[in-house]
C-alpha cells in the first residue's frame, strides 16, 4: 500500500519560504511520477509541480521561478522549496503519485496548510 505523508506546511509573511516534504512508503520508488498539488478554500485543485523518476521537472506558471521540486535519492521522497511566497500561495497542499502506466495521480497524501499573510 503506498503511504504519503507531508510536513512542512505553516504560516509564513509574504517574502517568506517554506519547504514542505512527503515520504512514501516504500512502494513508492516504483512510481513514475511525484507531484504537489494545492486548493485554495473554494477553487478546484490544481497541479503545482511534479517530477519524474528521471528528474524532469514541471511547474504551473504562476510558481515558475519561484519553487523548486526535488526528490531524494530512493524515489521515496519529494520535496516543495517555495520562495518569495505570495498571499495566493495560500491554500492546502498535497503529494501526490503517479503509478507507472497511468496519466493520473492515483495516491495522496492528506494534505498540509501553507498560509501566507501580507
Amino acid at each position: 500500500q503506498v503511504v504519503l505523508v507531508e510536513s512542512g506546511g505553516g504560516s509564513v509573511q509574504a517574502g517568506g519560504s517554506l519547504k514542505l516534504s512527503c515520504v512514501g512508503s516504500k512502494y513508492t520508488s516504483n512510481h513514475c511520477g511525484m507531484g504537489w498539488f494545492r486548493q485554495a478554500p473554494g477553487k478546484e485543485r490544481e497541479l503545482v509541480s511534479s517530477i519524474n523518476r528521471r528528474g524532469v521537472t514541471n511547474y504551473t506558471d504562476s510558481v515558475k521561478g519561484r519553487f523548486t521540486i526535488s526528490q531524494g535519492d530512493d524515489k521515496n521522497t519529494v520535496f516543495l522549496q517555495m520562495n518569495s511566497l505570495k498571499t495566493e500561495d495560500t491554500a492546502v497542499y498535497y503529494c501526490a503519485a503517479r503509478p507507472c502506466g497511468h496519466v493520473e495521480f492515483l495516491y495522496w497524501g492528506q494534505g498540509t496548510q501553507v498560509t501566507v499573510s501580507s
